[in-house]
C-alpha cells in the first residue's frame, strides 16, 4: 500500500510503515502538538525541518503546522542533506524557494549555517524538528545550535519538537570534545555518545551558557510521551525514516559513532554501497587476516567477517567514494549484542589494528579525524604505540562530570 504526501512542493513516497497499528509506544513532539498548539498562535513560523519530521499518522510537520488555526509559515530551513535529506554528506546546498507555498527555503549548509537578521525578518518563532542520530559528529545538532544563538540575538523564539535518540538515551561514550577542535562536527563539550535526544541537548545548551550569545534565549520543548531512556529506536514503535543517505536503518546507526572515524583516513567506511558503515575496508587490506586480527580484541557486542566490496557512485546514496570502482578487501560487521557493544572504542581500536599491521599504507585525513575525535591525543597515542586504556580512563573521568552536568537538562527517565 503506498501512500503519496505533498509538503512544501515536495513530492514524497510514505510506505506502509506508517500504518502501523500495533506497537504504538513513543509520541514525538509532534505527535503531542496540538496540546501546545497556543504557543504557535498569531506567530510566523521559520520551520528548521527535513524529510524526517513526520507524526505517527504519516504527516509531515509543514502540513501539521499549516493546519493550525491562525499560524503562518514564512520561511523554511534545511540541514546538511537539504529539505529532502537527498544531498552527499559536506555537499554546500543553495537557498531557494517553495513554489506550492511561495516562501523562501533557506539553507544552513551553504554559505551560511547559521539564520541571518534577513531570514528572520518575517519569523516569530524558529520550530526545530527533525531526527537526530545520537552520535556528536552528527550536524544536525549544530545546526540546531546555531539556530538557537541566532533566535536569541534576533530576539525570536525557539521550540524543538523533540524526537527519541534512536540509540537509547541510556549509554554513554567516549571522550569530551577539546573545544580548541570545536568544527561543524563538534561546537561543545559533549562526548561522541551523547545519550540525549536533541530538545535535552538543547536544554544544556542554553543551561551551560555554551551558545555564543548574550542575550537569553526563550526556549520551549515540547516533550515526547511514551519514550524511556532505554528505548532503542525498533522499540519506539515508530518508522524508521533514514535521516541521511548513508543511515538506511538502526544498525548502522548503532555502529556509526565509531565506524564513522574511518573517514579521518584511507580505509572506505563503505559509502559508495549499499550498507555503508556496516563494512570496510581497502585494496591494501588482506581480509583474512583483518578479521582474525579485529576478532582477536573481544570486543563486546560485535564480530568481524572477511568480505570484499566495491564502492561506486550511487544516486541518492554517494558519489565518488575512496576506491571508486576498485576491488576493496576488508570485514563486514556483524553485532552479537547491541547493549554491549561500544561504539567509538570499537572504532578507535578498529584504526588502530590496521595501522599496527600497515602503518605504511594507512594515510590520515589528520584535520578530519582530529575533529571526528575532538582531539588529537587518539591519533597520536596511535601513532606513538601508547595503551589506549590510559586515555580511555581519563575519559571516565570527564564522563562522570558530563553525566552530573547534563542531569538537571533530562527530560526523561
Amino acid at each position: 500500500m503506498m501512500k503519496r504526501l505533498y509538503y512544501a512542493g515536495i513530492s514524497v513516497l510514505v510506505l506502509c510503515p506508517f500504518l502501523f497499528a500495533q506497537q504504538q509506544q513513543a509520541r514525538t513532539g509532534l505527535d503531542n502538538i496540538l496540546k501546545y498548539q497556543s504557543i504557535f498562535k498569531g506567530k510566523r513560523l521559520g520551520l528548521i525541518t527535513n524529510h524526517t519530521a513526520y507524526n505517527r499518522e504519516g504527516k509531515h510537520l509543514i502540513d501539521v503546522m499549516a493546519e493550525l488555526p491562525d499560524v503562518q509559515i514564512t520561511a523554511l530551513f534545511g540541514p546538511e542533506h537539504g529539505i529532502r535529506g537527498k544531498e552527499d554528506a559536506g555537499r554546500a546546498i543553495d537557498s531557494g524557494e517553495d513554489s506550492t507555498l511561495q516562501i523562501p527555503v533557506y539553507s544552513l549548509y551553504g554559505k551560511t549555517r547559521k539564520p541571518t537578521a534577513e531570514m528572520l525578518q518575517k519569523v516569530d518563532v524558529l520550530v526545530f524538528d527533525i531526527q537526530d542520530i545520537g552520535a556528536r559528529f552528527y550536524t544536525y545538532i549544530w545546526t540546531m545550535a546555531l539556530a538557537m544563538e541566532a533566535a536569541a540575538e534576533h530576539g525570536k523564539e525557539f521550540v524543538i519538537l523533540d524526537r527519541p535518540n534512536p540509540i537509547n538515551g541510556l549509554a554513554v561514550e567516549g571522550n569530551i570534545l577539546d573545544t580548541t577542535f570545536s568544527s561543524f562536527v563538534g561546537l561543545f563539550p559533549i562526548p561522541v555518545r551523547h545519550g540525549m535526544t536533541v530538545g535535552e541537548l538543547a536544554r544544556l545548551f542554553k543551561e551551560e551558557g555554551w551558545l555564543n550569545t548574550e542575550r537569553t534565549l526563550k526556549l520551549t520543548v515540547i516533550p515526547m510521551s511514551g519514550w524511556q531512556r532505554s528505548m532503542w529506536f525498533d522499540e519506539t514503535g515508530l518508522p524508521f525514516i533514514k535521516p541521511s543517505p548513508n543511515m538506511p536503518d538502526l544498525q548502522t546507526a548503532t555502529v556509526y559513532p565509531g565506524i564513522c572515524l574511518l573517514e579521518g583516513t584511507n580505509v572506505s567506511e563503505g559509502r559508495g554501497t549499499l550498507t555503508p558503515f556496516m563494512h570496510f575496508g581497502a585494496p591494501w587490506i588482506d581480509a583474512d587476516s583483518l578479521a582474525v586480527w579485529l576478532n582477536a580484541l573481544s570486543l563486546p557486542g560485535i564480530r568481524f567477517k572477511p568480505t570484499v566490496f566495491t564502492p561506486r557512485s550511487i544516486s541518492g546514496m554517494s558519489t565518488y567514494p575512496k576506491y571508486e570502482n576498485e576491488i576493496c578487501n576488508g570485514v563486514k560487521i556483524v553485532l552479537t549484542d547491541r547493549d554491549k557493544l561500544q561504539p567509538y572504542w570499537t572504532g578507535i581500536r578498529i584504526i588502530e589494528t590496521i595501522y599496527q599491521h600497515y602503518p605504511q599504507l594507512l594515510k590520515w585525513r589528520k584535520k578530519h579525524f582530529d575533529r571526528l575525535c575532538g582531539t588529537k591525543a587518539i591519533r597520536n597515542a596511535i601513532l606513538q604505540r601508547k595503551d589506549l586504556q590510559a586515555l580511555r580512563r581519563r575519559w571516565s573521568v570527564q564522563l562522570d562530570r558530563f553525566k552530573q552536568t547534563r542531569e538537571a537538562c533530562l527530560l526523561y527517565r
